[in-house]
């Protein structure tokens, strides 16, 4: 096992910055996921971690090595790719083998290791089996095997569950964490599902234009944020934002809108924000009923998901699509006007031009 250390990475196609001066330490031993949407540099990052992209600029460091001029192959490292890139002419047991076999491993250490490494994923009795005979999730297990026989100091997983449908992507993430847990290899995740990330990382690195944006445990992350960016990247459905008017009166920050007003505590007052801002609240944030005072917003209703363990009701407030999450169980009707609790303690502001996190 071994840290990764990642210092004012940059990474150039021509004029276009695929990443850009990005620096973060992975702890040894530690499952850091990185996310964001597509073209945010993620892959990119971990490519140049494996050695398959040449870094522009900055410095990466195995453990105390520095690896930018290494082979991949000499980086100690392993990775489990997207497509699985398994050898469709070898059997399981083959798969498995032949990077050690390219390392003239001895042939009893293979065995001993692919027996090992097949027991703990639970495909000892498809060790004879070709690809095309196997489930997709028995396919990744191949995949994630072929990396753990070679005892890496570090994984690299680029979107692993991605080809799954979402029954077996959820089983495969507890499969996956209950590996790190037995092995604790320090281990680098790419994926663009905030869930996968939010479920899976000791730290999650939250990526956007080639930047890192924020780079902190889960909860942190979701509780947290440091700009709009994140806030409404981390979360399921995501955060509704809404513009504002700000003031202080009697010692409290008044944040109204139409259709809005809600009074921060004194507690979260003490902050300076402009005139202008802009109200970030959670669905989950908007719980119940409240009857028409301060601290409630009243949302027209245009649509509705029942999923069984909560509501999902949509409208629009002050020109913006909010969403509420409220308890499955309540009666709401479509065009009924309703109104909605905010919790006062987990309301964020953002000033609107830099868009970072003032409360």
């Amino acid at each position: 096992m071994a840290e990764v250390t990642l210092t004012d990475i940059t990474k150039r196609f021509g004029d276009f910055t695929a990443v850009d001066d990005i620096s973060m330490v992975i702890e040894d031993g530690k499952f850091t996921v990185l996310v964001g949407p597509s073209g945010c540099g993620k892959t990119t990052t971990l490519r140049m971690v494996a050695g398959l992209e040449e870094i522009t600029e900055g410095d990466i460091r195995i453990g105390e090595r520095i690896v930018n001029n290494v082979p991949p192959k000499d980086r100690d490292i392993a990775m489990v790719f997207q497509n699985y890139a398994l050898y469709p002419h070898m059997d399981v047991y083959n798969n498995m083998a032949f990077g050690l076999k390219l390392r003239k491993t001895p042939k009893r250490e293979i065995q001993d290791r692919v027996n090992e490494a097949a027991e703990l994923l639970g495909i000892q009795d498809k060790l004879k089996s070709k690809p095309r005979e196997l489930s997709g999730g028995q396919r990744q297990r191949v995949a994630v095997g072929r990396a753990i026989v070679r005892n890496p100091k570090v994984f690299l997983f680029d979107e692993p569950l991605s080809n799954l449908d979402a029954k077996l992507r959820v089983q495969m993430r507890t499969e996956l964490e209950e590996l790190h847990k037995k092995l604790q290899t320090t281990t680098i995740y790419v994926t663009h599902d905030q869930v996968e990330a939010m479920t899976l990382g000791d730290q999650i690195a939250v990526m956007k234009d080639g930047v890192i944006q924020q780079y902190a445990p889960p909860q942190t992350t979701y509780d947290h944020p440091t700009n709009q960016f994140v806030a409404g990247f981390i979360g399921s459905p995501g955060m509704n934002f809404l513009p504002a008017d700000a003031a202080k009166q009697a010692g409290q920050i008044v944040l109204s809108g139409e259709g809005f007003e809600i009074r921060l505590p004194e507690s979260r007052s003490r902050a300076d924000v402009p005139p202008r801002v802009i109200v970030g609240v959670r669905p989950e944030d908007l719980d119940g009923p409240l009857p028409e005072s301060t601290n409630a917003l009243k949302l027209t209703v245009s649509v509705k998901e029942q999923l069984g363990h909560s509501l999902l009701v949509y409208g629009n407030i002050s020109g913006s699509q909010v969403v509420a999450s409220l308890d499955p169980h309540r009666q709401v009707e479509l065009d009924a006007t309703v109104n909605l609790s905010v919790n006062l303690e987990t309301v964020h502001v953002f000033d609107p031009e830099s868009l970072t996190t003032l409360i």
